[in-house]
């Protein structure tokens, strides 16, 4: 089994994070409705061995006035209290694996069967997130990546590319992103990562730090030279949703700091430290609340270079480490 990561995190209530104060406000105004978990005792990666079963070992002691003032969260404000575990992904991981990635290509019909195959055929790199002793052993967050020179010949990978370059609407961009489907894509990985809206921020480092450090393990200690050199990205593509403003392209539009909300936290540092990237409309559309009428979810697809890294995980945890 591969080397794991050490890191903790402490209980705490997680609404969504971005950098400016409006992107989070707005942000928590779009999920203001969802149920929030509440992380007591999570499981992240500790210095403890990890056990056979899982990632994650260590576990702290119960606070037991932590445990008052959750239920009365859980009376009033609709907590739920859970015990975060991350796992390899194994083969029963299909369907809660699915179910995160339904709209990862937004409504287009594609091999998403054959995609998931991929990420739970690579148990070496990648993490799936469950609640401790769920009977429905439910996946709450899924975060890997995939060489797309590896997989170029599969079904999903060939509709993927058929997908990205239909959407990009920019010819100079539509080219680089050419070339990272195509004669680079040897040394692209494709980050994949779902979650559910309000998985706690407090996990995001340590899901990050786990895959990257599992994707520098790879190029040491996977069992063949060509399996060590599939994980030597020089890029990585990061295909997500962002809610976009209906006039931030006019000029009467709202100011620049106004024209995005992140859904996820760290795709604003992604995006600020992309070499490239490129935004298109989506079909699929969520329900929005008043505050939030004049944005449209809109895909985000961004190429980051792979010397970014060390850069990307000091600043994530910067950002939950303040909030």
């Amino acid at each position: 089994m591969p080397r794991k990561p050490a890191r903790h995190c402490r209980p705490a209530r997680c609404p969504p994070l971005s950098f400016s104060p409006f992107a989070r406000s707005m942000a928590r105004i779009a999920s203001n409705n969802k149920v929030t978990h509440k992380v007591q005792n999570s499981r992240i990666p500790g210095n403890d061995q990890p056990s056979s079963s899982g990632k994650m070992v260590n576990h702290g002691p119960t606070d037991k006035r932590e445990d008052s003032s959750s239920s009365d969260d859980e009376e009033f404000d609709d907590t739920v209290q859970a015990d975060f575990e991350f796992f390899d992904p194994k083969p029963s991981d299909f369907h809660g694996v699915k179910i995160l990635l339904q709209a990862y290509l937004d409504d287009k019909q594609w091999d998403l069967s054959g995609f998931v195959d991929v990420i739970l055929g690579q148990p070496t790199v990648g993490t799936v997130v469950k609640i401790e002793n769920d009977e429905d052993d439910g996946i709450y967050s899924i975060v890997t990546a995939l060489n797309l020179g590896r997989y170029k010949d599969l079904e999903c990978m060939a509709d993927l590319k058929e997908y990205l370059l239909k959407a990009c609407p920019q010819k100079d961009v539509f080219f680089k992103l050419s070339l990272f489907l195509g004669d680079q894509a040897k040394d692209v990985g494709l980050l994949v990562s779902q979650r559910v809206v309000n998985l706690p921020p407090q996990l995001l480092p340590p899901l990050y730090d786990a895959l990257f450090d599992e994707v520098s393990w790879a190029t040491e200690d996977e069992p063949t030279e060509e399996l060590r050199k599939s994980f030597c990205f020089k890029s990585y593509l990061v295909i997500s949703k962002i809610y976009k403003h209906k006039n931030a392209d006019k000029q009467n539009g709202p100011s620049a700091d106004q024209t995005i909300v992140y859904i996820k936290a760290e795709d604003e540092i992604f995006h600020e430290l992309s070499s490239w990237s490129f935004s298109f409309p989506l079909h699929t559309q969520l329900v929005r609340t008043d505050e939030m009428k004049d944005y449209r979810l809109t895909g985000l697809v961004m190429a980051v270079n792979a010397t970014k890294i060390p850069t990307f995980r000091k600043k994530l945890h910067s950002l939950i480490d303040e909030s």
